[in-house]
């Protein structure tokens, strides 16, 4: 596997097409039954909405840096308008297309002490009418993008599917399906399709032996006019099955929390991996590992590159690569974590010749949060405090020696001219829940500390391990020591 491929995902362009829906989620306690009927009453303390459906396919690969858009219906209502903000949120290209006379497919979960007390659904099956001007849009947008991924929950977006997919191939581009319907023939001329084991067999296929799943998967994909089938088998893993070779996928071993929305991280990250060159080999292997962190997850759950490195990493340090974000996308990564509930902590440094003191420095300040943001210095700024003989190491340097430690997620440079040589600015930027610092500092001392504390956060001192500094790293190597 060329790991190399994962700083290269946001090469990755991908349209998804197909039912998209709000998911919203109403949680309080229920302490008591309601006089009125025998059911619980349910005190709503919070009120939590997301994207669903085929737009939790495109959060799914917006969250895992690919360049996306979404082409799905939706009415013009309030969830509608709620829905295409969270789109707008999460840096997603909205294609959706309004359908005047029905409302937006919306799910309403009620949810007390983490159980589902009642869902209430507001949908209506969009006609073959409305699914004309989805293919109307496709035929307008498919020559932005590099692959199609149509996301089918069966709710009358895709009922014209097929010749969408012809619209798709007559421009070259790569066709993924997560089916719903068990006539595989509607999805002639995908490359890919993407069915659980469930819908495998309502589709005609044969699981009662590994031989008879991959000579009823061939006839299948064969029958049909289609390139390859993902089949997910739940604990028993996934399995990729063309016309001349199968590859099997063992399960990761997770504590599962909950299995919604897994199949929509399959084909997303399937589709980016794809789009950043992988081999489709490849491809289903870290698919396979993104389905293993999202149903540990729950709800319906994204997976960020950060975790899939995280999760390679093993693999990756013996092979001396690690995924490291790009500059300009780590505030967009830091935001997504944010949402997810994750605790941020921030520190600075220059960080010019990392020792000791720097790695138990880093350790003890990841233990205080969920994930480590680093404000790195820039080379300008370190001469200017430092002097012109510094920095010994360069930033780009610098910035992947540090990405390279567990403790560390991210790394963002500061420091122009027209900056300052404090993290401030940055610290305001991404309002961290908690600031570290190290040395001997009071907190009204700190750069940034007034802003944290002004939005609820926390400061942070810690000190320094007695006897380890750059400096004095540096004049021990002049010193042949």
């Amino acid at each position: 596997m060329d790991l190399g491929l994962l700083k290269q995902l946001h090469n990755a362009k991908v349209l998804v097409v197909g039912d998209v829906m709000l998911d919203r989620y109403w949680h309080g306690d229920s302490g008591r039954i309601s006089p009125e009927a025998p059911v619980p009453v349910v005190k709503v303390n919070q009120l939590e909405d997301k994207a669903g459906g085929a737009a939790n396919v495109a959060k799914n690969i917006a969250r895992l840096d690919g360049q996306v858009g979404l082409l799905g219906l939706i009415g013009e209502d309030e969830s509608g308008q709620i829905l295409e903000r969270i789109l707008a949120d999460e840096h997603i290209d909205s294609q959706l297309v309004h359908a005047v006379e029905l409302p937006t497919i919306a799910k309403l979960r009620v949810i007390s002490r983490h159980q589902q007390v009642v869902r209430l659904d507001q949908e209506e099956q969009f006609s073959k009418e409305h699914s004309q001007l989805l293919l109307n849009r496709l035929e307008r947008v498919v020559g932005d993008y590099d692959f199609i991924v149509f996301s089918d929950y069966n709710k009358g977006s895709l009922t014209l599917i097929e010749a969408m997919i012809r619209v798709a191939k007559d421009a070259g581009k790569t066709v993924l399906v997560d089916p719903k319907s068990p006539q595989l023939g509607l999805y002639c001329g995908a490359d890919y399709i993407t069915p659980n084991l469930n819908e495998f067999k309502l589709a005609g296929g044969d699981a009662s032996s590994e031989q008879a799943l991959t000579d009823t998967a061939r006839a299948l994909i064969k029958e049909a006019g289609i390139g390859a089938m993902l089949l997910t088998r739940s604990e028993q893993g996934m399995s990729l099955i063309s016309a001349s070779a199968k590859h099997d996928y063992p399960a990761q071993v997770q504590e599962v929390s909950d299995v919604t929305g897994a199949g929509d991280t399959v084909i997303a990250t399937l589709a980016v991996m794809l789009g950043a060159g992988m081999p489709d080999s490849d491809a289903v292997e870290l698919a396979n590992l993104a389905a293993g962190i999202a149903v540990s997850k729950l709800g319906a759950a994204t997976v960020s590159p950060e975790e899939l490195s995280a999760k390679l990493g093993q693999y990756l340090r013996a092979n001396g690569e690690h995924y490291q974000t790009p500059f300009e996308s780590v505030i967009q990564h830091i935001e997504f974590a944010k949402q997810n509930g994750e605790k941020i902590v921030f520190t600075n440094g220059c960080f010019d010749i990392l020792h000791a003191g720097h790695v138990r420095y880093l350790a003890q300040a990841k233990a205080m949060g969920d994930r480590l943001v680093v404000g790195l210095n820039t080379d300008d700024s370190i001469a200017r405090l430092k002097g012109p003989e510094r920095p010994i190491n360069p930033l780009a340097e610098r910035a992947m020696v540090l990405s390279a430690l567990n403790s560390v997620d991210w790394v963002i440079p500061f420091g122009k001219e027209h900056e300052g040589d404090t993290p401030a600015k940055l610290i305001e930027q991404i309002s961290p829940d908690i600031l570290v610092k190290g040395g001997d500092y009071k907190v009204e001392e700190i750069a940034g500390a007034e802003h944290v504390l002004r939005h609820g956060g926390h400061v942070e001192v810690l000190e320094f391990l007695d006897g380890c500094s750059t400096s004095n790293v540096i004049e021990r190597i002049k010193k042949g020591q």
